[in-house]
């Protein structure tokens, strides 16, 4: 038995962050290596990446709470819910940006002729990766822009593709929203939201520099790029209170 299919068969701990339960993958290698594994097979479900806004979100929204749940995978992706787990479970935990994941699991689907589908942005985005992942030697099988006029054409679309991975990039909870009517029709595949992805993947939008991410202050440096994005992080003072209390 080889180490990989070690760690896929111990159990993956979680850590409940207010309503949402948060599965604590010891890296981003096994995360991967559970959604392609070493025999090339893929895992049928969906993932979506938590964050303290995530998490904020599911508590003032049933709703919301409901198409996180929906998730088979919630991952760790802000720093603040990597510190909670941290605490919680004193053993070590990584944050798993979700940008850097797909890009990985591009690269792991490439390794494994794995075929992949992509879904939204727009047009120009779209296909600026689509040529981006041809490049890389990505099995691309097929991609929509998030322009799309019909859903039911799009599910044909994916079905008759023959993908086992569909990323879709239209912004949280929309795309968590189609991928569930996706999956009701065509549960076979790996699904993944994937927000602003493919906008950062093409050089359009830029990510913070390495060492911001290494500090995990990438929340600081998108905040500098957009000040208009002071709403929603004074929000994570309100996390911070919640967790120091208790509530969550």
């Amino acid at each position: 038995m080889n180490n990989s299919t070690e760690v896929l068969q111990q159990p993956i701990a979680a850590v409940n962050i207010g309503p949402v339960p948060v599965s604590a993958f010891v890296d981003m290698q096994q995360l991967l290596t559970f959604i392609i594994r070493d025999d090339a097979s893929v895992y049928a479900g969906s993932a979506i990446a938590i964050n303290p806004e995530k998490v904020l979100s599911a508590m003032r929204s049933a709703d919301i709470a409901a198409v996180i749940s929906g998730a088979d995978i919630r991952y760790a992706d802000g720093i603040g819910v990597v510190k909670v787990m941290r605490s919680r479970l004193k053993q070590n935990v990584q944050r798993i940006p979700g940008c850097e994941l797909w890009q990985q699991l591009m690269k792991r689907a490439a390794a494994y002729n794995v075929p992949v589908f992509i879904v939204g942005a727009k047009p120009e985005i779209c296909q600026q990766t689509a040529d981006k992942l041809l490049e890389q030697h990505v099995n691309l099988v097929g991609r929509v822009d998030g322009y799309f006029t019909d859903e039911g054409a799009l599910i044909t679309q994916i079905k008759q593709s023959g993908a086992r991975i569909v990323t879709v990039a239209m912004g949280s909870p929309k795309q968590e929203l189609l991928i569930q009517r996706i999956r009701a029709q065509h549960p076979e595949c790996f699904y993944m939201g994937v927000g602003g992805t493919y906008d950062v993947f093409t050089g359009n939008v830029k990510r913070a520099p390495p060492l911001w991410c290494k500090l995990n202050l990438e929340w600081t440096y998108r905040l500098l790029a957009q000040p208009s994005r002071i709403g929603r992080q004074l929000g994570l003072l309100r996390y911070v209170w919640l967790y120091w209390t208790g509530k969550i």
